[in-house]
């Protein structure tokens, strides 16, 4: 014993493996065993990333993973280590204030996650301990505590059920908060437990922790006495999730068995894959351009050093003769170290300020997102949520966009529309003109006036009473105030009869919307679920008895049987199977007589957008049940294989069953789901819908919701198509998509750039249908060779569609059909949106992932980069933020690029008049506060504030979007625009100068200036320029546009003012001392910095002037007029963006 107590200490024992052993409330069931409590880990949850000991390493280690940072880290310590012509602290100090603001910024981050971490560790619970109830923290929850939670509150670890204050041993939680479903979920205690814990003695035997929130297998051995344990199964209904909720149960009490780290919530928190946006992308590829010419000029400027030092005199001067120690050194090593020099004194082209700038303008300008009012849901009482601000401008570059339906394009509120019975229909309009509430609508045409006849009828309002999970929820104070004496009346029952409904029923409790309206549905036709008391069923009959049959076993539904079953027992004696499921489903499983009077009805329902189910019943023979009862005892204690011994039982009885009908239930489209769709189209995206309903329903869908139109030729893959009886459905699938390829691929006429369908009617337009397991033959074919050229032609057939429906889709399937597009030619930039848990592999997978906050609970909202309230907020987010973040920030970039070419040709230029010997142009101060203080914030107000167009133009008008598609502004065209500019500014600013300085008297007393004043000139005329360049690309004018641009300007003159004008104690040279205000004092420079300004800036004024303006610009005026409180200011008309500056918009003035 003492050895089978250190295996299980060590982890020895074999078993552990695969299974862990809990003991309840820590007691050792054997006497005569040494009780050894096994070692678990603790309850603390643990999100941050850093601690106060390792946040400075680490965080500095990776900060200096990034190239930019990296790069400066060197040349910062090659200016310590090498004698360079500038000082350490003109690189030090802007790569210290880049990597101080991004630290700061991570550690906020990382101190909220550490504050919600000590939220949840803290957070108080009851523990039951030597029959006393202590308050303890909840990360000192150990496995095998019996905790207490009451009503409200969420579960601080994975518990056990093992007694509830319901009579009926049930309680019922939401699991929002993990798999996205808001719907109540009912548990299970234990069977055979004690009322009184204290003195239960019990171990449990379960596996080890895994991520499936909906598996779970376990057993309970219960030790009464000398007795042998009796033993009973745990499953996922007996198991309450860290982080659900629990709901209309006032206290449970249950036993921990996965704790912290190991808790199902903790194991499916995957930290999402770092997504990098094409933005980011094309800044690493014009960095490498602009650090191969800023190698370029060190290796020409060292190349030139020397060949002109080669020449008699030029090396050693008399007036500079070298040190000995000079002339011993290696040549190879001086020019090794003079190359140095000259990659210090040009490093200022590499912009590494422009990272933090473009981190501040994303942090800041995703706030811009939160607070639109347009995004707020008065329902809901919530706006949009931003959860992360790295991918602003990916949303104005969306090539595809992959959407759910229900919840996404539906509101996934479900109502009871019809059933049919027997072959007959019957709606439940004008019901009070037909006996029992019935309305015979439809049906066989030589059957128009007849009925399914009474027995059938009941029979099938019997199944879709009893053949559920819908728990009616208890009756609160609250229920009573509000019902005031009056009758129940449900969803819309006031068009007929009205059912007094007993003062028991306020309303239900249930894991789908669908089950609650199919119990509703029977309501209006007079069967009343009255609700589940210890195992008995109760419902109320069209003639006002109550009838009760006991619940024998639950078949619970799965994604993949696709149909769920109750087997129960009336008062005579009956055992009866009722089951319910999708037609492909339950079809098979019937008798095929009985299947083509209902199949027609179910595809019709299917068409009109309606969610269908079949429903189905069987009697079971005493032998029949008796044989399925064992099976399914058996199944449920296996610890191995437990939910495929469960299927094989369930296939087995679900089988030679009587079809009686099927449903029709309403899921409404979403508000504006149509227009949205609509817009995205216009924008040049392909939208597809990827859901698990079935075809004819989702197609439905995207008829309405204008995807498919009424011309729209559909090229159909689904089951259906494939299965002709002669060929084999691979060969089948084979010639399919060939014809389709060739019909929608290579015959399709060549489309125009920037035309879709709105705009050519006369082209052909195609839509693509391709279901679950269509799909998985198209990626996994027999051969791999097979399976590449299936997906080529796949992805080349829906790339030239409309619009892609895939139905009957698992999400693991939704998430490779992003993946495949993402990862097509050309690199297509990808979004998904959905609400539901199921749609959290597409939102993660997708370049932008965008969550609803919807009725499917939040596991989409969490998972995304973007949380929505609706859908139609999706169209201002693409066509308006979208499109405004990415002009922006791509003319940060750009901007930043420009600029500093500017400012370091000069300085390239200077080395051909110095001898080469590394002089620097500008002085220290300036080489440092050029990009931290003089342009910094005119450029980052621009990137927050800028809309060339207006909001509302760019929402009416969706083809703008196409504008700025496949990154439009930063391919090499534009770069190479910009590169060109910065190139023409830096000579006219250099030789500008120059021109200036040929006149050698430029002040009164006849001195003349040196260099330091020439340098300062040049500075001058550079800050002035780039900054007024920037004043006349800016279209939206704000005061605090206002206020930093000439605010930046004010302080340039100020600071140079103040820094000559004063002796520094601290500095060992003062090279800029009064050479400001000595410069100010000569007209000649004051005409020469106004000239080379206005020279500068001519072309781009004089083609602003010039040309004539383009676009609807009179309604965009008159839209912007007619704005309220006239917060919209006139933007230019709407017009190409490739070589876009701004300043080539003339109609900047209304």
């Amino acid at each position: 014993m003492l050895r089978r107590g250190l295996n299980r200490l060590l982890g020895g024992d074999e078993r552990r493996v695969h299974s862990r052993t809990i003991y309840i409330g820590h007691r050792s069931c054997a006497a005569d065993e040494a009780f050894i409590p096994p070692k678990f880990c603790d309850n603390r949850i643990v999100s941050s990333k850093y601690t106060v000991w390792n946040f400075l390493p680490k965080n500095l280690f990776e900060q200096f993973r990034r190239i930019a940072n990296f790069y400066f880290l060197i040349i910062f310590l090659v200016q310590v280590i090498v004698d360079t012509p500038t000082s350490p602290v003109t690189s030090g100090l802007p790569l210290f204030f880049v990597i101080t603001v991004t630290a700061i910024k991570q550690g906020y981050e990382d101190w909220l996650r550490h504050k919600a971490d000590n939220e949840v560790n803290k957070y108080p619970v009851k523990v039951l301990e030597d029959g006393r109830r202590i308050r303890k923290e909840s990360e000192k929850i150990k496995v095998g505590d019996v905790v207490e939670v009451v009503e409200d509150e969420t579960f601080p670890c994975d518990l056990i059920l093992l007694q509830s204050s319901r009579d009926d041993g049930t309680c019922f939680v939401t699991t929002a908060s993990l798999d996205g479903e808001s719907n109540h979920k009912t548990h299970y205690t234990v069977p055979d437990t004690e009322r009184d814990l204290e003195s239960l003695n019990a171990t449990i035997e379960c596996e080890q922790p895994q991520p499936d929130l909906y598996k779970f297998v376990g057993r309970v051995h219960i030790y009464k006495n000398s007795h042998e344990p009796s033993v009973r199964s745990l499953g996922p209904e007996n198991l309450l999730l860290k982080g659900a909720t629990l709901k209309n149960t006032q206290r449970i009490c249950g036993v921990a068995v996965y704790t912290g780290m190991e808790t199902k919530m903790a194991l499916n928190y995957q930290g999402k894959s770092q997504k990098r946006s094409v933005v980011e992308k094309s800044i690493n590829a014009f960095l490498l351009v602009y650090l191969f010419i800023l190698v370029s000029k060190a290796f020409v400027c060292t190349t030139l050093k020397y060949v002109w030092q080669n020449k008699p005199g030029q090396d050693e001067p008399w007036y500079n003769e070298k040190t000995q120690r000079e002339k011993d050194t290696n040549l190879y090593l001086k020019m090794f170290t003079d190359f140095l020099s000259f990659m210090v004194l040009f490093n200022f082209i590499i912009p590494v300020s422009m990272y933090v700038t473009v981190e501040m303008q994303k942090f800041l300008g995703s706030f811009f997102i939160t607070w639109d009012k347009d995004f707020f849901d008065p329902e809901i009482q919530e706006g949009a949520l931003v959860n992360t601000s790295d991918l602003n401008e990916e949303l104005g570059q969306v090539d595809y966009v992959f959407t759910d339906k229900t919840g996404t394009l539906t509101q996934n509120n479900m109502e009871f529309i019809e059933c049919c019975i027997d072959g007959f229909q019957y709606k439940y309009r004008d019901a009070s003109s037909e006996l029992d509430g019935f309305c015979v609508t439809d049906g066989p045409v030589n059957k128009l006036q007849q009925k399914a006849g009474r027995d059938k009828e009941e029979l099938f309002l019997r199944a879709l009473c009893l053949c559920h999970t819908v728990q009616v929820k208890e009756s609160t104070e609250q229920d009573q105030v509000q019902r005031d004496g009056t009758p129940d009346q449900v969803d819309g029952s006031g068009d007929g009869e009205v059912f007094h409904i007993p003062q028991v029923e306020k309303g239900f409790i249930a894991s789908s919307p669908d089950e609650i309206a199919l119990v509703k549905g029977a309501m209006r036709y007079g069967f009343t679920f009255l609700g589940l008391e210890s195992k008995t069923m109760k419902i109320l009959n069209r003639n006002k008895d109550v009838e009760m049959y006991e619940l024998l076993h639950v078949l619970n539904f799965d994604p993949v049987r696709r149909r769920m079953s109750v087997i129960v027992r009336s008062r005579s004696g009956d055992t009866l199977l009722f089951c319910k499921g999708a037609d492909s489903s339950i079809f098979p499983r019937v008798r095929q007589d009985e299947v083509e009077r209902i199949r027609m009805h179910v595809e019709r329902s299917a068409t009109e957008g309606y969610r269908t189910l079949c429903v189905a019943y069987k009697h079971l023979s005493p032998e029949e049940f008796a044989h399925v009862d064992a099976g399914l005892k058996e199944a449920r204690l296996a610890l191995q294989d437990r939910e495929e011994k469960l299927i094989g039982v369930y296939n087995q009885v679900e089988t030679g069953m009587n079809l009686i009908g099927a449903t029709a239930v309403e899921d409404r489209l979403q508000e504006e789901a149509a227009e949205t769709m609509e817009a995205l189209q216009g924008a040049g995206m392909k939208v597809w819908v990827l859901t698990g309903d079935k075809m004819e329903t989702a197609k439905s869908t995207c008829y309405a919701c204008r995807l498919f139109q009424r011309n729209t030729e559909l090229l159909e893959l689904t089951l259906r198509t494939l299965e002709d009886g002669v060929r084999t459905r691979e060969e089948r699938l084979h010639e399919l998509l060939l014809e389709y390829h060739k019909k929608a691929v290579q015959d399709a006429p060549a489309v125009k750039a920037g035309v879709t369908r709105s705009w050519s009617a006369a082209n052909h337009d195609y839509g693509f249908i391709i279901d679950g397991a269509s799909l998985s033959m198209v990626l996994n074919s027999s051969s791999e060779s097979n399976s590449n050229r299936y997906e080529s032609l796949f992805l080349q057939i829906c790339q030239n569609c409309t619009a892609v429906l895939c139905c009957r889709m698992a999400p693991l399937q939704k998430a490779q059909i992003v993946k495949m597009v993402k990862n097509s030619k050309g690199s297509p930039i990808t979004l998904s949106i959905g609400d539901g848990a199921n749609d959290v592999s597409m939102i993660l997978e997708a370049h932008v992932g965008i969550g609803i906050k919807g009725k499917e609970g939040r596991q989409a909202v969490r998972n995304s980069d973007y949380a929505i309230p609706k859908l139609k907020h999706l169209k201002k987010l693409l066509l308006a933020h979208g499109h405004l973040y990415y002009v922006r920030i791509a003319h940060l970039v750009q901007y930043f690029f420009y600029k500093n070419l500017c400012f370091i040709l000069p300085q390239f230029l200077y080395q051909f008049f110095c001898g080469y010997s590394q002089q620097p142009l500008y002085d220290a101060a300036y080489l440092t506060m050029y990009n931290i203080c003089f342009t910094s914030m005119p450029i980052l107000a621009y990137s927050l504030f800028e809309q060339h167009i207006c909001i509302e133009f760019l929402m009416d008008n969706a083809t703008l979007y196409r504008e700025i598609a496949k990154n439009a502004m930063l391919r090499w065209g534009p770069f190479l625009y910009w590169t060109l500019l910065g190139v023409f500014h830096g000579l006219l600013f250099f030789f500008g100068v120059r021109c200036l300085f040929s006149n050698p008297a430029l002040q009164d007393n006849g001195q003349v200036f040196g260099n330091w004043s020439y340098g300062t000139i040049v500075f001058t005329v550079l800050v002035f320029t780039v900054t007024l360049k920037l004043a006349l690309d800016t279209r939206h004018w704000t005061w605090i546009n206002h206020f930093v641009i000439w605010g930046s300007l004010a302080f340039y003159v100020f600071f140079s003012f103040f820094w000559g004008g004063i002796i520094w104690p601290f500095l060992r040279q003062q090279r800029l001392y009064f050479v400001f205000a000595n410069m100010l004092s000569s007209v000649s420079a004051w005409l020469v910095i106004i000239l080379l300004i206005l020279v500068s800036l001519l072309p781009e004024i004089l083609l602003g002037v010039l040309r004539k303006p383009r676009g609807p610009h009179a309604r965009q005026k008159k839209r912007v007029q007619s704005s309220a409180g006239g917060l919209q200011s006139p933007r230019s008309s709407a017009r190409p963006l490739l070589m876009r500056t701004f300043s080539d918009e003339s109609n900047t003035v209304i």
